[in-house]
């Protein structure tokens, strides 16, 4: 694992709500806004930013939590910027705080933590829970 960040470090990234990100379930669209949960895919996205820099190549990250306050919505067509800032940096623990905002709007406030472990590794667990 490369140590090239701190905590406080940040990263953002930009999602263009579609139709995919709808609150939608097996019995249909709930209301035409960004689903809480894929907000929390793009949440855990803006922080696997730092993993995918961070890993060498026989690593792989896993996340360890995603914790979601959704405070306001966001529509079809709305631009959400997420910006990840490091929390945690602790061994192979990456730990993030998440503001996503349309505008000046928080629509979410988020954390997430992944652990960035040898590919083996995760095989082995994997192959263990067949």
């Amino acid at each position: 694992m490369k140590s090239i960040f701190q905590i406080g470090d940040k990263k953002q990234f930009t999602k263009l709500v579609g139709i995919n990100d709808l609150a939608e379930f097996e019995s249909g669209a709930v209301h035409q806004v960004y689903g809480t949960f894929a907000l929390g895919r793009d949440a855990e996205w803006s922080s696997r930013l730092f993993v995918l820099e961070m890993k060498e190549d026989d690593e792989e990250g896993i996340g360890t939590f995603l914790n979601i306050t959704h405070k306001s919505p966001a529509l079809i067509g709305d631009t959400v910027v997420f910006e990840a800032s490091i929390s945690k940096l602790e061994k192979n623990i990456v730990d993030c705080t998440v503001i996503a905002k349309v505008g000046e709007r928080i629509i979410a406030e988020c954390s997430t933590g992944q652990k960035i472990i040898k590919k083996e590794k995760l095989n082995l667990l994997f192959e263990s829970l067949k």
